[in-house]
């Protein structure tokens, strides 16, 4: 073994492959990468970790940070696999997860499918009991009712209950009584109250949120104890920390309490990565960009921040389209998911076009190429047989993928049925992707008040740099960056994430009835909640910082924005009115006509502890001199078809190395493509920079 050194490690759990990356304090001294195992996975996350640490000759006992992400919540929503959930609500209300906001996403299909509710009719109950909007008792909890309730609940086998009564957002002593009554009865049964998990106003949103939270609860706890079992197997002193989807990590009994937020997870750290190393380059505005095996997603990043949204939709069934799955209201970092990653499904549709996705091969059977039995010709398949990658070379060696199988799968699917060849087919599968997932970029970008031609395009994932030239390019993107060890940046971004939590109330008010003294109280209990989190979780005091932020819309309007909150003081109800003013002016460029009152929904406060000293680079750059390691043919139409094209290995790249394309730089867990018409230069943070002159991909 080596020397003792303080080791950090972050993994992350995707649908295709579990990513790892490890940092020391120089920089990037080991990632690893293997295909998820979804009914253990924390059998992968254990598999890629011991390998890893043998491979570099590494000390697991030298590790003093993990931090963990995963789409296990996200998956288990979809897949229907959480626990058998009850639902307590106000009487009358029962049907508010089905009825939701009555909005069809797609008003001209006379076949819409609608979410379907994770609490079938027959389990949701109406109790007796009324508080009123403004948080004082109408009718009081029918305690007996609740107590029978939980009796036949726990004879019938139902394991979890969400207790969503009307207003707790206000006042939530309905809801404690009603777990208080249910834990006496059937102690054994979860509960969950929407006045913790969500105590925010609309009570579609709230249920929903609640819902989700507990019926994934015990499949997370009993992940995340199985987790800590392996990697204290492992030699691991200390318990992992999760990544939340807010972009921060918290402690595990954190995360085991509020499983939702860690709906997205994994995509944070991509985010959180592009920023670190934005942040090092002065490139603070830019669209990150991480195309894995299953999906694509792309968030913007301004200032140096990614931008937050504090709604997001699990379980699309309508070609993604907003409105058609479960809203959950948890902080997430504002990004449009694409269905394409390397596993999309192609196919030839009925007008006779080339079609990608949404829907996947995953890993498990994975493409044809894998050998793993998958049947259906997918986008690795096509960048296989283009010549993009490398067969012998796919995870650094570790796995061999059959490009005759792909070949065959794609004339037999795709090549015959246009009347082309296989690698026209494959080069059709490839571009169609990449526009596929431009267009979407470029719809999310514009509806944000950005311009993706003034953006460049910083890539990560196992894909994003195979296909983020041709992405860049089909945007107008002025450059493409693509970081050292781009296939596991997720994990790496991880490592740069501080501890974090959000606290959030709703209090509904005329901005000129607020008194100084109530903004000081409600944000004061708020903050000495989220610190008090942070202290136990680990985070000093005084490291703990604050960051108020408040919903506001014009009376009689529908939705919100949120506005940061000036400092208080003499003038801040002039001053918070004029920064939503601002606010909103940006968002719709104009504002309400003068004399329309402004009011506040909710309340937010982000607390945060201090941002971690990572440093995202190789740890040890390598000469530049025997950098090029060969020669392959590769697909490029604007160069004529295969043609000779230079491959070099990305560790031996030393800073200020240039090359012209065409040209395919590798590492273990990604290829980068550089195209003819660009030219790539590796920079001072191991980052590859590839601008493009003339035609492009395209």
């Amino acid at each position: 073994m080596t020397h003792s050194r303080a080791l950090r490690v972050g993994v992350d759990i995707g649908g295709t492959f579990t990513d790892m990356a490890i940092l020391d304090d120089s920089g990037i001294v080991a990632v690893g990468k293997t295909l998820t195992t979804h009914s253990e996975p924390a059998a992968a996350v254990e598999t890629v970790l011991r390998q890893t640490l043998a491979a570099h000759r590494l000390d697991a006992a030298d590790i003093t940070t993990f931090v963990h992400g995963t789409t296990l919540v996200t998956n288990a929503l979809i897949e229907r696999r959480g626990a058998k959930t009850a639902l307590l609500t106000t009487e009358g209300f029962r049907d508010v997860v089905e009825m939701g906001r009555e909005h069809r996403y797609e008003l001209y299909d006379l076949d819409l499918e609608l979410p379907r509710p994770l609490v079938p009719r027959h389990l949701r109950f109406g109790v007796r009991e009324r508080v009123l909007a403004d948080g004082t008792v109408d009718t009081a909890l029918d305690g007996t009712a609740v107590k029978q309730l939980a009796a036949e609940l726990s004879e019938a086998g139902i394991q979890a209950v969400a207790v969503c009564f009307l207003h707790s957002h206000t006042n939530d002593e309905h809801e404690r009584q009603a777990r208080e009554i249910i834990r006496a009865t059937a102690p054994e049964l979860r509960v969950a109250l929407s006045s913790e998990v969500n105590p925010e106003i609309r009570e579609y949103e709230r249920s929903s949120t609640t819902l989700a939270n507990v019926y994934v609860q015990q499949l997370v706890e009993t992940y995340l104890e199985d987790l800590r079992n392996r990697l204290r197997g492992l030699g691991l002193r200390r318990d992992p920390l999760i990544m939340l989807s807010n972009g921060g990590v918290a402690a595990i009994d954190v995360a085991r309490r509020f499983p939702i937020r860690m709906l997205e997870s994994g995509p944070a750290g991509g985010a959180l990565g592009a920023i670190a190393f934005g942040r090092g380059a002065r490139r603070p505005d830019q669209m990150a960009f991480d195309m894995g095996g299953t999906t694509a997603k792309l968030c913007i990043i301004e200032a140096n921040r990614p931008l937050i949204t504090h709604t997001f939709e699990v379980d699309r069934v309508y070609r993604l389209r907003a409105g058609s799955g479960l809203p959950v209201r948890a902080p997430v970092i504002d990004m449009i998911e694409i269905g394409t990653g390397g596993g999309s499904i192609a196919r030839v549709d009925s007008l006779g076009l080339i079609t990608v996705g949404p829907d996947s091969a995953g890993s498990e059977p994975g493409p044809v190429s894998y050998g793993r039995g998958g049947e259906y010709c997918t986008v690795t398949d096509a960048d296989v047989v283009l010549g993009y990658l490398d067969p012998h070379r796919f995870l650094g060696g570790d796995m061999t993928l059959d490009a005759e199988a792909a070949a065959a799968a794609i004339e037999e699917q795709i090549a015959r049925k246009l009347g082309v060849s296989v690698a026209e087919a494959a080069w059709g599968i490839h571009a169609t992707a990449n526009e596929g997932m431009a267009n979407a970029a470029r719809v999310h970008a514009i509806e944000r008040g950005q311009d993706p031609t003034r953006l460049p395009l910083f890539v990560s994932g196992g894909n994003g740099p195979l296909h983020g030239p041709g992405v860049a390019t089909a945007l107008g993107s002025p450059a493409m960056v693509a970081p050292p060890a781009a296939g596991v940046l997720s994990a790496l971004g991880f490592l740069s994430a501080p501890m974090s939590i959000d606290i959030v109330r709703s209090r509904h008010a005329e901005l000129r009835t607020v008194e100084l003294a109530a903004v000081e109280e409600i944000f004061g209990e708020m903050e000495r909640e989220g610190a008090r989190v942070l202290s136990d979780s680990g985070v000093p005091a005084g490291d703990i910082t604050h960051e108020r932020t408040l919903e506001m819309r014009f009376v009689g309007q529908g939705s919100e924005i949120e506005v940061p909150v000036p400092r208080l003081g003499s003038g801040w109800r002039e001053d918070l009115a004029e920064s939503f003013a601002e606010q909103y002016r940006q968002r719709f460029g104009t504002v309400a006509p003068t004399g329309v009152e402004a009011e506040i929904l909710t309340w937010r406060v982000a607390s945060r502890g201090p941002d971690p000293r990572a440093r995202l680079r190789l740890a040890r750059p390598a000469e530049a001199a025997d950098a090029l390691v060969g020669h392959r043919d590769a697909y490029f139409p604007t160069a004529g078809g295969y043609v000779p094209t230079a491959v070099y290995d990305r560790y031996r790249m030393a800073v200020g190395t240039v090359v012209e394309g065409p040209a395919l730089v590798q590492e273990r867990e990604s290829t980068l493509v550089v195209p003819p018409a660009a030219r790539c230069t590796v920079a001072d943070d191991g980052s590859i920079l590839v601008e493009f002159t003339s035609g492009g991909t395209r």
